[in-house]
Formats: C-alpha cells, structure tokens, sequence
C-alpha cells in the first residue's frame, strides 16, 4: 500500500463514526423510515409498536441517544435526537411518540449508579417506558418500598426493557400534610404487569397501555425522584429532564404537520367535482393557505430548535441552564406543539372532500396531533406559567 493509500484509508474509518448531527441520514434510519410507512396500518391494528421494530429503533441508535457515553451510549445534545422525533413524526405519529421515548433515559439517569451498571449490562440499547400517574401510596419496608397500584399512559411499554411506576413519598423534613414527593421505582419490564386499555381514537399505536403491581417490593436502588438530575457526571444529565419530556413530545406534531402540509400539497392539482369550480391551486384561499402553513410551522421549528440548542451551548460552556431558558424550552415546546395542530388543521381544511376518507393520512395526522395538544407538558397552562417567570414573578411549583 502506497503512502497516498495509507492516508485516503485514515479517513474511511474516521467517517464510519457516528456523527449525532447527521442521525437522520443513517442507512439504518432510512430503512426504518421505510419499514413505518409500510407498517403503520398494522400499528393501528395492533394498539402498540411491536418488537421487531422497536428492534430497528434500536439500530438507528434511538434507545442509546439518552444512554450515558460511560455505558456505550450516545448521550446526544437534545436538539439532535428531537430532529429523529420530528423526522418519524412526518411518517407516523404513533411511531414519533414511542421513539421520543428515547429520551427517557435522562429519567433513570437519577438512578442509583449501581442500579445503571446493571440497567445497561447487557448493552446502551435499553428501552424504558413509564406510566408514573395516578401517583400511588407505598408502604416504606426495610430497605425499599412495598408497592401495590395502577398507573395509566405507559407508552411503549409494550417494547419496554424496564418499566417504571410512580409513588409518592414524604419529602425530607416536610410536615405531614405537605406535598409528597413523586418517586419513580423501576423493574425489569417482565415484573410489571400490562393491561391492554389503550382504546382511543388518535396515536392508537403507542401502546400507551395501563400498567399494575401488586405488593411488589422495590428496593431503595431501583427508586428516584421523577425529573431529578442525574448522578452520572455528563451534560445531557445536566439538561432540564422535565423540558426534555415536553419538548419530545413537541417534535411529534413538528412532524406531523410537515406531512399535513406535504399532503395538501399533493393534492393541488386536483380535478374539479361540480362544473365551473377551478382546482386547488387556482384559488386564493388554498394558495394563502399553503404560505400561511409553512410560515407557522418554520417559524414554530426556529424557536424550538434555537431554545434547545441555546441551553445545550450553556451546559458546553460549563455554565447550568437558567431559569429563563428552561422557561423558553417549555414555551417553545407548549408553541410547537399547538401550532402544529394548528397547521394540521389548516391543511386539512384546504385539501378538499377527500379528508374524510377513513384510509386518507390526513385522518390520522388530525387525530394524533390532537392527543400531542392535551399531554400536561404542553398544555396551555404552561402558557401562564412561563408568563410568570418571563414577568419576573415567582415561578410556579414543580416549573419549570
């Protein structure tokens, strides 16, 4: 081999790692892209992904991004995994809300780190899901906690690796009557029971099922308080968890109103029904209509994305996340996820009688975005809150 060859060959295998920035030009990721559009009808049937392709999920390294890099993760900056959410949004809304899952694992990154050393043993691809609410009362035993309930929302779970629940405990020093504290305790998904509820009429394809215990027992190792830092000494830990979860939540309908828009553009050109009506694209309201989504929607993407890479700037520069970008990472995901209803809604009502076809994706594009609009993170009480802090008022408790 030349000396020319020897150098050209330094690069090939320089190319070969992976770059977070570029996470959705993977051929893995293409070919799960791929695999949901064809699929998706049976997600639907099913009420839940299913594990062959949380398996090709895995391979487009959704389920290490939030995996710490001390356990072979990625522990991407989050405004590159949101970029995977709002990419499979475009193809299937249920498939973006259980790949958004990806980022739970800043959640059980407050985890004991004995308990992480044995959550990531067998490799960074770990999938947890948890339906922490209603918050259940557990009885305090010998070294963890006896717990018995029904916790609803577990989306994924299906899929699952480990499954968490939410109890309450008092907090340190707090009065009786005090606010509890949420904990969050979590087991191998094969202790927890599934119950197969999920029956609604839009995202029917996360899975999104009720989970129960009965007097299980939970050791101190395998509980935390929900939204708690992590304890592993890396920057994704140091990102607010609580924003994380909103935001994810938030790429979904990014995505989904890309494909409304893309959708109502296909059909532009459409034949007229009724003799003398003109096509689509020969009317003002639809041509309006057209600009008026894209500006929404790019303008919603820019104040997403700039919150999330301003706060992940802040934690490269050593400095913490303020409370003011916090407050701007909820606002923007609250804004992202009800102006995407918003154009989901406009490009459905421009693109004419053939919406109401049961088998047109805009039917499933108008039922999932609605479910992204009621998720507590993005609700529009958030709206009020991030007022009070942008006004200089006292934050309200548990925001941002």
């Amino acid at each position: 081999m030349t000396a020319i060859d020897r150098a050209s060959a330094q690069p090939a295998a320089a190319v070969a790692a992976f770059d977070p920035a570029r996470a959705t030009e993977t051929p893995e990721f293409a070919h799960l892209l791929a695999v949901l559009k064809e699929r998706q009808d049976e997600f639907e049937q099913l009420r839940h992904i299913p594990r062959d392709v949380i398996g090709l999920m895995k391979k487009a390294r959704i389920f290490r991004s939030a995996t710490p890099a001390r356990f072979g993760g990625d522990a991407m900056a989050p405004h590159h995994f949101l970029k995977m959410v709002d990419k499979i949004g475009t193809v299937d809304g249920s498939a973006a809300w259980v790949s958004a899952f990806g980022s739970a694992n800043t959640y059980t990154a407050a985890l004991p780190v004995a308990a992480q050393e044995i959550m990531y043993a067998t490799g960074p691809d770990q999938v947890f899901a948890g339906g922490l609410h209603p918050v259940q009362k557990a009885q305090r035993v010998d070294g963890g906690w006896n717990v018995s309930g029904r916790w609803k929302f577990a989306s994924g779970c299906m899929g699952a690796d480990w499954i968490g629940v939410g109890i309450a405990a008092p907090r340190p020093g707090a009065a009786a009557d005090d606010t509890p504290m949420v904990m969050m305790a979590v087991a191998p998904a094969a202790e927890v029971e599934i119950i197969q509820s999920w029956d609604v009429s839009g995202m029917q394809g996360t899975g999104s099922f009720d989970t129960t215990v009965t007097d299980k027992f939970y050791a101190d190792l395998w509980t935390c308080e929900r939204g708690a830092p992590g304890l592993i000494d890396e920057p994704l830990y140091r990102y607010p968890a609580m924003a994380y979860q909103a935001q994810v939540h938030a790429a979904c309908s990014l995505g989904l109103a890309r494909a409304a828009i893309e959708n109502a553009k296909s059909v532009s050109g459409a034949t007229k029904i009724n003799i003398g009506l003109s096509r689509l694209c020969e009317r003002g309201y639809y041509l309006s209509g057209i600009a008026q989504c894209e500006a929404k929607l790019r303008s919603a993407r820019a104040f997403f994305y700039e919150a999330a890479e301003e706060a992940w700037d802040s934690l490269m520069a050593g400095d913490p996340v303020s409370l003011e970008q916090n407050t701007l990472l909820r606002l923007s995901a609250t804004n992202a996820a009800q102006v995407g209803s918003e154009v989901v809604q406009l490009a459905w009502r421009m693109a004419g009688m053939g919406v109401i076809a049961k088998t047109n994706p805009m039917q499933r594009y108008l039922r999932d975005v609605m479910v992204v609009t009621q998720h507590v993170a993005v609700t529009d009480l958030t709206l009020e809150q991030s007022g009070q802090v942008l006004l200089g008022m006292e934050p309200p408790r548990a925001f941002p």
